[in-house]
């Protein structure tokens, strides 16, 4: 019976995976599709009073109230010089939907899980303490988010 558990285990590792991705400054990250609820332009916010720095606020996303966190600063990024918003990179969780705020969205890419290594001792410490790991693709990496570790501070 193991050996067939190790070949499905082997099945899996060969089969692609696919990443919802986005930026935060020179960042990119990368969510499994399906922790990804939604992904949504500015929403307007109410604000928090004596909330933890890295939330800004919380959305109504269609009557359900959604905590908006900060991804610059909860990775330590100084603030954006640009005038456009954050977009909202909405993610399920085991206690409801979270926005995740981020400088730009990007595709859903595919990947061999073959290809995940742990992080390397280049990405910032901060970094490293809320990903899983990365993919190295052409010209840059692929930071897959931890969707629990992010949202511990």
């Amino acid at each position: 019976m193991p050996e067939t558990v190790t070949a499905l285990e082997a099945a899996r590792r060969r089969e692609p995976k696919q990443y919802s991705t986005f930026f935060v400054g020179s960042l990119y990250f990368g969510v499994d599709v399906l922790d990804v609820q939604e992904v949504l332009k500015h929403q307007e916010m109410t604000p928090v009073p004596k909330a933890q720095a890295v939330i800004s606020g919380l959305i109504n996303l269609r009557g359900q109230i959604v905590t908006a966190f900060d991804m610059r600063r909860r990775l330590g990024v100084a603030a954006a010089h640009s005038e456009k918003p954050p977009m909202n990179f909405v993610i399920r969780t085991e206690d409801g939907a979270v926005s995740l705020l981020v400088d730009e969205i990007g595709d859903v890419i595919e990947v061999r899980q073959e290809d995940f290594e742990l992080p390397p001792r280049t990405v910032s410490e901060v970094a490293r303490e809320i990903i899983e790991g990365v993919y190295k693709l052409e010209g840059r990496l692929l930071l897959v988010l931890s969707t629990k570790r992010v949202l511990q501070s």
